[in-house]
Formats: structure tokens, C-alpha cells, sequence
């Protein structure tokens, strides 16, 4: 009798079998272990590198938090700062205070606390020392899909929820559409931002608001000789709301170099008021603030922080007490929710970037020693930098370009005319645009000018919503001046 082959590896029936399929499955299970361990390694070597970055800014960032409760205790009238993390805090109003805002959306009453994330507010409002936040022309170009998609949002009534006639989107926006930022970061030195709010009856800030080198007001806030004394004469900027266009040609008289900035929208109310007025028209490059507080008067803040250095706001509903919203020029009227802007507006103060100007404030002695100074701000805004780029994988890039997404060139002969069109009526005529778009750049503020070349001539823009690594940026060739 013959007999049956043994099956390899010795060992018979199907036991034989398994075993090579075990060896295999040994061997793949080092191999994946090792691996796995490779992996792990490279990830703790990773993880150790990002933690030792992130132990020096936690640190900055967490000494910066303590100087920003320690503001809000001795500036906040009332407030108190709660510290989370080396980012987070909470602002609390104390028991009592009242509270009658209703929130009708969510069917509440405003709420005595809020929770910030100052790294957050430091990156976003620093951003701003950088930034252009009027519409021009290079913005549109550079963008993608400027013109067809985001140039109709800016047109209301179009017809159409995108310009597919560009010519029709053009024709409209001419008059207020300026080829390249007609202002520039650093521009002044120090800027007044007036709010509306009742409380400046209260006071006689007049003066005081009229010594800045720039007054930015918004909407119908009137200014003649009857309030002279509580909101000052001089009238350099306003921001307008399409509700405003109506009241806007009496408003304006006497002051023709008075640069007007559309929040929002253009539309034909406000196209039938440029017509009839000289002054110089521009649309905002604005952002939908969701954080904080809200209202027109966080855009002139923004303005504000585009072109000054230091910015004081006045007329800001900001003192304890207020249980309605008021006007210094109307009777009160339902409206802001003011324990949310309280607390956001003492934030940013706290943060050096506003300087508030209130009632109770004006019988204190001016000293803004309780604010973090500059060099601090400096230090934590680095910090926080750092911090989100070490968590993000971005760790190496610093540079001041770190957050644009799309870039744009101009040449030195691609800068385009002024704002305005050759068909302006004659009172449109008139309007100074060259003031400010054809303005030489040896007369720029020395900061300005250095700022300008630090930046390589690159002008920056927010595209859409708060991002902060969401720029546009368009760069010009040095040598074209301003």
C-alpha cells in the first residue's frame, strides 16, 4: 500500500493547514505593530514639540488674563471677570442688576454673564490695525467670483441674485466704488467714535471730541450749535444705514468734505440721495459681527481700527442703570440690548481696543494705567498666534500674510480713475475724492508710510464672516505711492 504524502511542514489532516496562515498572521501583526509604534513616536516627538510651544504662550496668555480681570474689576463699574483657561473668561454683571431686555427669539431676558474667548477677540480685533474695510474695486477683482456673486449682494433691488450684466452691476456701484483703499492703516493717531446714546446730555464732551485728529458719527445724529457742547462741531466721517438715507440731505448740510460710508446695501433711496449731495460716498467692506454687541456703532468701531491708533468712543450706552434705549436728538425707543454691549464694549477696552468715554467715567481722573499697555497687547496677541498655529499645523508661518487665501496683483499703471463717473450731476461734481484717493504718499502719517512698507504695499480684506485666515489681499507695487 502506498502511502499518502505528508502535507509540508510535517503533521497531518487540517491542523497542517493552519498552520502557515498562523505564522502569516504573526508576522503581519509585528509588522503592525511597528507601525503602530513608529506612528505613536512620531506623534509624541509632534506632540512634545507643540506642548513645549504651547507652555510659553499658555503662560503669556494666561499672566495677559490676569491683567484683563484686574481691568474689568477697576474700569467695569460693577463688572467682574471670571477666568476659565488661559483663553476663556466670563463677564458677570452683579445680583440685582436689571435686566428688561426680552430676547423674543428664544424667550428669555438678557442674561447677567457672558462667556468670551479672549484669544479669539485679541486675533480678531488686532486683525483689524491691518485691514481696509471700504469696497473697492481691487477687492472685486481679486476675489474669486467678486463681481458676478459678491458685487450683487451689495446691490439691493438688482433683479437678479447675481450680476450676469457686470456692465449693470458696474454702472451702479461707479459712484462708490473706489479703485484701491482710499484710507490706510495708521492714518491718525487718535479717532472719536460718537455713538447716539442719551447719556451724552449728561456730559460736555465737546471739546474733547473735536481735539481728535479724525470724528467718525453714524446715521442722523445731528450736529449744530445746539449740541455742540455735549458732541462737539467737527464731522469727518459718518456711517449710514438704508433707514438713514431718507433724513440724510439735511443732516449733511455744511459739511461737503464729510465722507458718507454705507453700511450695508446700495439701493435707490440711497442712489437718489448721492445725487443731491457732494460729499464723498463709499460702501463698508463690512462683516456680519455676530459676537458682542451689535448695531452700527461696532462698525464705526471697526472703521475706527482700520485708520487710528487710538480709538475714544462716546455716547455709548455703557453705564449701570439704563433701562431704556435713548437718543440725545429723539425721544427713547425700544432697541439695543445694552447689558451685552456693556460687557463686550468693557472687554474691548480691556483688551486696548477702545478707550471708553461715559458719564460716570468723565468724573474720574483720566488714567488708562489700568489698561494692558502695548507692549503687553503686543506680547499676547504673538502668543495667541502662536498658540493657534502650533494647533492647527501652521507653527513656522508668523509673517503678517499668514491669513490670506487669495492673493491679487496691481502694477503701478493699473490703478484705475478715482471714485464718481464722468455723467455726475453738478453737485456730485464737486465731491472731494481726490482728498483722500489721490492723496500723495510722502503726506501720509510717518506711520502710515512705515506701516505701508512693512506690509509690502498689500492692501488686506475680510471675504466672508469672522474668519480670521479668510483674507483677501491684494499687493501693490511700491513704488505707485499710496
Amino acid at each position: 500500500m502506498m502511502k499518502r504524502p505528508q502535507p509540508p511542514f510535517g503533521g497531518g489532516g487540517s491542523g497542517g493547514h493552519r498552520r502557515p496562515a498562523i505564522l502569516y498572521l504573526l508576522i503581519a501583526a509585528s509588522v503592525f505593530s511597528l507601525f503602530i509604534f513608529a506612528i505613536q513616536s512620531s506623534l509624541f516627538t509632534g506632540n512634545q514639540n507643540i506642548l513645549a510651544v504651547n507652555k510659553e504662550e499658555i503662560w503669556i496668555l494666561s499672566h495677559f488674563q490676569s491683567n484683563v480681570k484686574q481691568c474689568v474689576a477697576k474700569r467695569g463699574l460693577g463688572l467682574t471677570a471670571n477666568i476659565i483657561d488661559h483663553c476663556k473668561l466670563v463677564l458677570k454683571f452683579p445680583e440685582g442688576t436689571d435686566s428688561r431686555w426680552f430676547n423674543k427669539q428664544f424667550k428669555v431676558f438678557e442674561p447677567l454673564e457672558y462667556s468670551y474667548d479672549v484669544c479669539e477677540t485679541l486675533l480678531l480685533w488686532e486683525q483689524y490695525r491691518n485691514m481696509s474695510t471700504i469696497l473697492t474695486r481691487e477687492y472685486l477683482d481679486a476675489r474669486p467670483d467678486g463681481w458676478l456673486t459678491y458685487a450683487a449682494k451689495r446691490i439691493a433691488q438688482l433683479g437678479a441674485d447675481k450680476c450676469y450684466n457686470r456692465t449693470l452691476c458696474e454702472e451702479i456701484l461707479r459712484m462708490l466704488l473706489p479703485p484701491y483703499p482710499p484710507f490706510h492703516p495708521h492714518q491718525f493717531k487718535t479717532c472719536a467714535v460718537v455713538g447716539n446714546s442719551g447719556d451724552l446730555l449728561k456730559t460736555e464732551f465737546g471739546e474733547e471730541i473735536d481735539s481728535h485728529d479724525a470724528v467718525i458719527r453714524d446715521n442722523e445724529a445731528p450736529v449744530n450749535k445746539t449740541y455742540a457742547k455735549h458732541v462737539g462741531m467737527k464731522r469727518d466721517f459718518r456711517i449710514v444705514v438704508r433707514g438713514g438715507a431718507r433724513n440724510m440731505i439735511p443732516i449733511l448740510r455744511g459739511s461737503d468734505d464729510e465722507v458718507l460710508i454705507i453700511k450695508s446695501l446700495t439701493h435707490r433711496v440711497f442712489n437718489e440721495m448721492i445725487e443731491r449731495v457732494p460729499n464723498p460716498v463709499y460702501l463698508f467692506q463690512g462683516i456680519v459681527l455676530r459676537r458682542g454687541a451689535k448695531g452700527t456703532g461696532m462698525k464705526t468701531i471697526e472703521l475706527a481700527l482700520s485708520m487710528c491708533d487710538i480709538v475714544d468712543i462716546y455716547g455709548f450706552t455703557v453705564d449701570p442703570g439704563y433701562t431704556e434705549w435713548t437718543r440725545y436728538f429723539s425721544e427713547p425707543k425700544g432697541g439695543h440690548n445694552p447689558l451685552q454691549g456693556r460687557a463686550y464694549y468693557q472687554l474691548l477696552e480691556c483688551l486696548g481696543v477702545i478707550r471708553i468715554h461715559s458719564p460716570m467715567r468723565a468724573k474720574r481722573k483720566v488714567d488708562w494705567s489700568d489698561v494692558p499697555n502695548r507692549d503687553m497687547i503686543n506680547k499676547a496677541h504673538m502668543a495667541a498666534v502662536r498658540l493657534t498655529n502650533a494647533q492647527t499645523g501652521q507653527a513656522g508661518d508668523l509673517g503678517p500674510f499668514r491669513s490670506c487665501k487669495v492673493w491679487g496683483n496691481v502694477g503701478p499703471n493699473e490703478r484705475g480713475p478715482i471714485s464718481g463717473s464722468p455723467d455726475m450731476s453738478d453737485i456730485r461734481k464737486r465731491s472731494n475724492y481726490s482728498k483722500w484717493e489721490e492723496m500723495p504718499f510722502e503726506k501720509l502719517r510717518k506711520e502710515a508710510q512705515d506701516h505701508y512698507i512693512q506690509m509690502q504695499g498689500t492692501s488686506m480684506y475680510k471675504m466672508d464672516g469672522n474668519k480670521l485666515d479668510d483674507l483677501v489681499c491684494v499687493r501693490h507695487t511700491l513704488e505707485s505711492g499710496n
